[in-house]
């Protein structure tokens, strides 16, 4: 499982330690992901994701996991991220049809 978020694609960085001698060591900046199930109004139904706090806190801004992804551009996204988007403005689609 790599360590990226799976609605920003906020991953790892690298960096230096530097300390006060200013030598440098190599290091690594990791996400602060979380496990979380978010629900899908549209499709009625739970969704497990591993996402950033900082992601999380931008989903609940927005007004849900729904509103998230038919906002979101697809180039951040995961695989599993971008089939909920399409399913999710499917069903919507059927929705306003109706």
């Amino acid at each position: 499982m790599s360590r990226a978020c799976e609605l920003t694609g906020k991953a790892v960085m690298t960096g230096n330690n530097v300390s006060h001698a200013n030598n440098k060591t190599r290091r690594r900046f990791l996400p602060n992901l979380c496990d979380v199930t978010l629900i899908s109004e549209a499709l009625g139904q739970n969704v497990r994701l591993r996402i950033s706090a900082n992601a999380l806190r931008t989903v609940e801004h927005r007004g849900g996991l729904d509103a998230f992804l038919v906002k979101a551009g697809t180039d951040d996204l995961s695989q599993r991220a971008r089939l909920l988007k399409k399913q999710i403005t499917k069903k919507l689609a059927e929705q306003q049809a109706a």
